[in-house]
């Protein structure tokens, strides 16, 4: 075990803990969207890079997606027998080439200075025409508050994800604006008023005014992150 890994230094335990960052139903709503817009199938063998406390994973897995895991804290991999204990940032990942239908990636990539290590490493362990479904925050619209999180380093705008993805060698890539609430994603009514409040209501502000009503809906429409989606 790296210096990096030890439970001292774990980014779970300090930083994105239960008491700051408390468990919902919501990663259930995100995987049956993803699941449905991308057309993930049952039986599909996926890999969460960065999975973290591995909701995402356990939401994949109640659709019936046959899910795997890399993180690099000690409590990730600690927790799940199907996560593995890896620095993502420079060490190649232990799977075979070509084992992966699915490559998922959320709120990750920003902590990464240099990802190119990484992304090689999902493209080589995707299966020909697998998918790799990246998030990460939009710069245009978090910029006063990206770095209150001390490990993000490298922003992002759809167009630099977008010619990242295209650098690193996927094909038919797609980037766009993705917003976190399924009333947007459901009724056009919504994503108009999402459009509304995302015109004068600063990100630091909507976050106060959802700690204070309990309403997700005014945070999440004026911080969405940038969803791009490439194929090997």
């Amino acid at each position: 075990m790296s210096e990096n890994e030890t439970p001292e230094k774990d980014y779970l335990l300090l930083v994105y803990n239960e008491k700051r960052r408390p468990k919902t139903d919501y990663p259930l709503k995100l995987a049956e969207h993803f699941i449905r817009r991308f057309e993930l199938k049952p039986n599909d063998k996926m890999l969460d890079v960065g999975c973290g406390r591995g909701e995402m994973m356990n939401a994949f897995s109640e659709f019936g997606i046959d899910c795997y895991g890399v993180d690099g804290a000690f409590s990730a991999a600690e927790a799940n027998a199907k996560v593995e204990l890896l620095d993502i940032s420079k060490e190649t990942f232990t799977h075979e080439d070509n084992s992966f239908d699915v490559i998922f990636l959320k709120s990750v990539i920003e902590h990464i200075l240099d990802p190119s290590i990484m992304l090689s490493e999902i493209r080589r362990t995707l299966k020909p025409g697998g998918k790799f479904i990246v998030l990460t925050p939009d710069w245009r619209r978090s910029m006063g508050v990206f770095y209150e999180d001390p490990t993000h380093i490298h922003p992002y705008l759809p167009q630099s994800l977008r010619d990242l993805l295209l650098l690193s060698g996927f094909k038919d890539v797609e980037v766009e604006l993705f917003y976190h609430h399924p009333l947007i994603w459901k009724y056009s009514f919504y994503r108009c008023l999402s459009f509304i409040l995302e015109c004068f209501l600063p990100v630091r502000i909507a976050r106060k005014l959802t700690g204070i009503t309990k309403i997700k809906f005014i945070r999440w429409s004026v911080e969405p992150q940038v969803l791009g989606i490439g194929h090997k």
